[in-house]
């Protein structure tokens, strides 16, 4: 029978979150100090990535020690700096002889439109949370990679509500396959059992949520990037041994996960990214890893809308749905 456990207690894995809520935006790290075998998906059409080229089976590098997923569009990727500075120290990388140089990899999501666009991820903000992984905590929420996120813009922010980060594990007899993203899609987000919209575009009254699929159909010839600000980052991670190219299909099969939740998923508007880790030595069948990745991503994505508390004028789950 499944269990539902924390996203950090799947072996090998440290997980910290720094955030301004000022910005309001943040960085999520996911460290593996002994290393990872990581794979990569991007499906949206305006991603922002680090390192992910090295992550292509035919490349050398067999192991990553580090993916981090971050606010600040492109300028997030600063925060990489602080994570290489904090595992070199550790002497944690791959060895060139003179030194080891971290593998580092992440993603970036669009919060600039929320708050003050001058606070944006950096070094310091990277190494802050390296640092507060080490106490491993599974927060969730307006943490993080989640601190500015937000669902819904396809009226301009007036409109949007507010998300964040979220995460879901499961655990198999000994496999362990969990989930961890942060929720900035331009479209709503459903609880696929019952169909009902958690959140997304507000309706004028503020008071429900409408559907964007509907609104983008009703001006489908209007070409104009009307939608910008967006993207859903995420990683799976398991203790089942993978290869990278299993790995690579593996952040395929989880994209399914925000396929069954966000509406529409994928568009030329979001950079929606699925990093997947392997880090332990666990044998599993592939298919099952994915299947139960697609699931743990689903869940995911749905308490990153639940954890959300309101920020900036933007109404969260919990105010829409009167719940304390």
């Amino acid at each position: 029978m499944m269990k539902e456990i924390p996203f950090t207690d799947i072996e090998g894995l440290q997980v910290g979150h720094a955030q301004n809520l000022e910005g309001p935006t943040g960085v999520t790290v996911i460290i593996a100090k002994a290393g990872a075998v990581v794979g990569v998906d991007v499906r949206g059409g305006a991603p922002g990535t680090r390192e992910t080229d090295l992550l292509n089976p035919v490349n050398l590098v067999q192991q990553a020690h580090g993916v981090f997923l971050a606010g600040g569009s492109a300028f997030g990727l600063d925060a990489a700096a602080g994570i290489m500075q904090y595992l070199e120290e550790r002497e944690i990388g791959f060895d060139v002889q003179v030194t080891r140089v971290p593998v580092v990899c992440g993603a970036v999501l669009f919060d600039l439109v929320l708050g003050n666009h001058r606070i944006r991820p950096d070094k310091k903000m990277g190494y802050e949370a390296c640092i507060n992984g080490e106490s491993n905590n599974s927060v969730q929420g307006n943490v993080g990679a989640g601190a500015g996120a937000s669902v819904g813009k396809i009226y301009g922010m007036d409109r949007a509500m507010k998300s964040g980060l979220g995460s879901y594990a499961l655990k198999e007899k000994e496999l362990k396959v969990g989930a961890l993203v942060a929720v900035n899609c331009l479209g709503h987000v459903i609880d696929p059992e019952t169909g009902e919209k958690l959140a997304g575009p507000l309706s004028k009254d503020r008071n429900s949520v409408e559907d964007t699929e509907a609104i983008m159909l009703d001006a489908f010839s209007n070409k104009k990037n009307l939608f910008s600000g967006n993207t859903t980052i995420g990683v799976i991670a398991t203790n089942g041994r993978f290869t990278k190219t299993e790995a690579t299909k593996l952040a395929s099969m989880a994209q399914n996960g925000y396929a069954r939740t966000i509406r529409p998923a994928h568009t030329m508007y979001d950079g929606d990214t699925v990093f997947a880790m392997s880090t332990g030595d666990i044998q599993a069948d592939l298919s099952v890893v994915g299947f139960l990745a697609a699931r743990a991503m689903e869940q995911a994505v749905i308490a990153a809308v639940k954890n959300a508390g309101a920020l900036c004028g933007l109404l969260s789950y919990g105010d829409l749905h009167h719940h304390p």
